[in-house]
């Protein structure tokens, strides 16, 4: 098995400890800020047209944004292993951050909200594991390239059996930074595409 998965991506050997480890307390500290502040904004009100068309409140409450920062720590990390790693400090620091600002300064506990959050935490490394090995021109990438891409338009589109529309233009965005993200051979990421499109219309029918 290992030697199957190494063909598809080898781990990066020259990244010393010490920067895996200052990576990792950094990716930490990210996820914090980011919990406090998608919280932060999500309690406030702009009195500006740029921002209320952004609408950044709702999109950082919204699952698109984390998905692609998870994908992202995932594939710029060294290995599977800290890619998991990484990702699960990430989630748990944002989770507890949004967590504490809405007990400390808006004087309530979302407890059953935040058990979705703390699921997604849980599960996360197995996800960022398998995820690392989407950037690489292994014809086995197709399936998790594919995979992203159906939870990526998902989440940061509207689709339906006759309509295809986006959620906003922070969304749009989103999206196609996780294609550059996930880029690496274009025709792994065009097939991918493909799939991951009829796919999405297929989970949406069948949810209706």
């Amino acid at each position: 098995m290992k030697r199957f998965l190494d063909r598809i991506r080898k781990k990066d050997s020259d990244i010393s400890l010490k920067r895996k480890m200052i990576n990792t307390v950094l990716i930490t500290v990210l996820g914090m800020t980011l919990g406090f502040l998608s919280k932060w904004l999500d309690s406030r009100t702009f009195d500006n047209a740029i921002l209320d068309l952004l609408d950044p409140g709702n999109f950082f409450s919204d699952m698109a944004v984390w998905l692609f920062i998870a994908l992202s720590i995932a594939i710029y990390s060294s290995s599977p292993e800290r890619a998991g790693i990484n990702v699960f400090l990430f989630f748990l620091s944002m989770t507890v951050a949004y967590h504490l600002y809405t007990v400390l300064f808006s004087g309530f506990d979302p407890g059953k909200y935040m058990l979705i959050w703390y699921g997604l935490t849980a599960i996360s490394p197995a996800f960022a594991y398998i995820s690392w090995y989407a950037k690489s021109s292994s014809g086995f990438s197709i399936v998790i390239v594919s995979i992203i891409i159906l939870v990526m338009l998902v989440s940061c589109f509207g689709i339906g059996m006759w309509y295809f529309d986006t959620k906003g233009i922070l969304y749009t965005i989103t999206f196609i930074a996780s294609l550059l993200v996930l880029y690496k051979d274009i025709k792994i990421l065009s097939i991918s595409f493909m799939i991951g499109l009829i796919l999405s219309f297929m989970f949406r029918i069948a949810q209706s």
